[in-house]
C-alpha cells in the first residue's frame, strides 16, 4: 500500500497542525475554551497529546497577569537549558525582557553541593535573590525538577511574590506532589499559576506555554 504525504507549505505546517487539532476535538465533541486556547492548542501540538486539555491547570488571572509582567519587562528563568533554547528570546527580548537558566552555574553547583540539595533548587534561590536585589519581575518555567517548584513554594511561603508560576514538571518522583503544593501555596497568597496536573510536562512544555503567552500580546 502506498503511503501518501500531505503536501503543506513549510509556513503553514503550525496553522495546518492547530487546524487539524481542532477538528479532532470537535470531532470528539470536545472544544477548548476561547481565553485559554492559545496555550492548550500550542501545548497538544508541541506533545501530539490531546489529555492536556483535561489536565491543564490555569488560574483565572494567570493569562493577563503573565502579559501585563511581560509588557513590564519580566525575565523568564527556567530550570533546564533545553526550555531556555526553546523560548523565543528574539520576542521575550522586544519587551525588555531575558530568559535564565542557572542550572549549569559554578556557584549554584557549589551553594547545592554544600546544602546537599540539587543544583535546580539553589538555581530558584540564585534567581530569586537577584530579583529581589535588583526588584526585577520574574516569570518561573519549570519543566523538569519538582525540587525546584519545592524550593519556589518555600520561597513564596517567605513572602516572595514571582509574576507567574508555570508548574509542568515530567516524571515518577515527587511531581504530582510538588505540582499540588505549587498550586495550593498560589492559590493561598493568589500567585498566578499555570500547572498540567499528574506525570506528565516537559521543558518543551514549559517553553510552549511561555511562547504561546509571548505570541498572543
Amino acid at each position: 500500500m502506498e503511503i501518501v504525504l500531505e503536501h503543506v507549505l513549510p509556513a503553514d505546517i503550525e496553522k495546518t497542525s492547530f487546524r487539524i487539532i481542532e477538528d479532532e476535538l470537535r470531532q470528539a465533541g470536545r472544544v477548548i475554551p476561547e481565553d485559554t486556547k492559545h496555550v492548550i492548542l500550542r501545548v497538544i501540538h508541541t506533545t501530539a497529546d490531546f489529555e492536556y486539555l483535561d489536565t491543564m491547570f490555569i488560574s483565572p488571572d494567570a493569562l493577563q497577569r503573565a502579559s501585563d509582567a511581560i509588557r513590564w519587562g519580566a525575565h523568564i528563568v527556567t530550570d533546564t537549558t533545553m526550555a531556555m533554547s526553546g523560548i523565543n528570546k528574539r520576542r521575550l527580548a522586544s519587551f525588555g525582557g531575558e530568559v535564565h537558566c542557572h542550572i549549569a552555574d559554578p556557584d549554584v553547583a557549589e551553594a547545592a553541593k554544600k546544602a546537599g540539595t540539587t543544583r535546580s533548587a539553589a538555581a530558584v534561590d540564585k534567581a530569586v535573590r537577584a530579583a529581589q536585589e535588583e526588584g526585577l519581575p520574574l516569570i518561573f518555567a519549570v519543566g523538569n525538577a519538582p525540587t525546584a517548584l519545592i524550593a519556589l513554594e518555600e520561597k513564596i511561603r517567605q513572602g516572595y511574590r514571582p509574576e507567574l508560576v508555570i508548574a509542568v514538571p515530567v516524571g515518577f518522583v515527587n511531581v504530582v506532589a510538588a505540582k499540588e503544593r505549587i498550586m495550593q501555596v498560589c492559590a493561598e497568597t493568589g500567585v498566578p499559576c499555570i500547572c498540567n496536573r499528574g506525570r506528565k510536562g516537559g521543558s518543551n512544555v514549559a517553553a510552549a506555554i511561555c511562547n504561546a503567552i509571548m505570541y498572543r500580546m
